[in-house]
């Protein structure tokens, strides 16, 4: 087993212990914003992207209304719209089979994971910082910052990928390349249904296999996971030595622990650090940070685009 294999996150390291009385929604005019996060993201050393699901809705990857109804209507006809809300709700419907599940999941794959190219925000996104020693955390599944160009030692991808499958119950720790099945599925696919021959079934235990989610206690963190892992650890040194900008992405409080809350954390205990989150609803900053928070509401692509402009300037 490879040492990187061994390195483990202690998550509890990086809790936040901020009181709600002190966070704020910055009364700061928009211009004035744009030139004070473009001025600490150009005097920064390193830069560190914590991007949650809010950044691929930006980005034109939103899960519910039109692109939801239109690519899904023969799904949301056979299990229901009471059921069928959105992708996102309609990954919990307990389907009856293998072949209903699988017949959803290489759907969605494909939708949100093989179709899409680099979307305009990632690309904007990579070239603000492309020249800088970045690194990314994210909780997105979807692919699209390596599709705009980041490197894959830099990215850790905390919650999984939709490319991928493993052992429904994790019997082994090993996830495997779905793009070629999932794109014969799609082919296949008949009322929501995929041939009985087409169901995947785990190599090891022979059992049912599931996507590479994070969402119980099976999720299988393979050694390319453990790699990125020590990726981010050793960021995360050598950050601390220098001036450091973190640049938060739409992360919400549905997985605060992984991104939102640590990143508090390390701007409160290093000096060094500043913080600039973009958030749509809830871009509000520890008003302890003083000027070394940034918080920006609103629509995140435009904020990208106006933070790419000044990059030039």
């Amino acid at each position: 087993m490879k040492q990187s294999q061994k390195r483990k996150i202690d998550w509890s390291r990086f809790l936040s212990g901020i009181p709600a009385r002190d966070y704020i929604f910055q009364n700061i005019p928009y211009e004035e914003q744009i030139k004070r996060a473009s001025t600490r993201i150009k005097e920064a050393d390193v830069i560190l992207i914590g991007a949650g699901a809010g950044t691929s809705t930006a980005a034109g990857l939103a899960y519910d209304g039109e692109r939801f109804t239109d690519n899904f209507s023969e799904f949301i006809e056979k299990y229901g719209s009471m059921y069928m809300t959105d992708m996102y709700a309609a990954g919990f419907y307990p389907f009856p089979t293998e072949e209903a599940k699988w017949g959803y999941w290489s759907k969605h794959s494909m939708i949100n994971r093989f179709l899409p190219p680099a979307m305009p925000l990632y690309n904007q996104l990579y070239d603000i910082v492309k020249e800088k020693d970045y690194f990314v955390l994210t909780t997105n599944v979807d692919h699209q910052f390596q599709k705009a160009g980041f490197l894959e030692e830099r990215i850790f991808a905390t919650q999984g990928n939709y490319g991928n499958i493993q052992c429904e119950k994790g019997c082994h720790q090993k996830i495997y390349d779905a793009e070629d099945l999932f794109r014969r599925m799609d082919q296949a696919r008949h009322d929501c249904l995929i041939p009985s021959d087409m169901v995947p079934k785990c190599p090891v235990c022979g059992g049912n296999m599931a996507m590479h989610l994070r969402c119980d206690q099976y999720f299988v963190e393979d050694e390319n996971w453990h790699e990125a892992a020590g990726h981010y650890c050793d960021f995360l040194k050598e950050m601390e030595k220098k001036k450091g900008v973190l640049l938060e992405l739409g992360v919400g409080f549905n997985t605060p622990g992984i991104i939102r809350f640590p990143f508090e954390k390390m701007v409160r205990e290093n000096k060094n650090l500043s913080l600039i989150r973009l958030n749509m609803n809830e871009a509000v900053v520890p008003e302890s940070f003083g000027s070394r928070a940034i918080g920006i509401g609103g629509d995140m692509a435009r904020v990208i685009s106006d933070l790419n402009d000044k990059r030039s300037i």
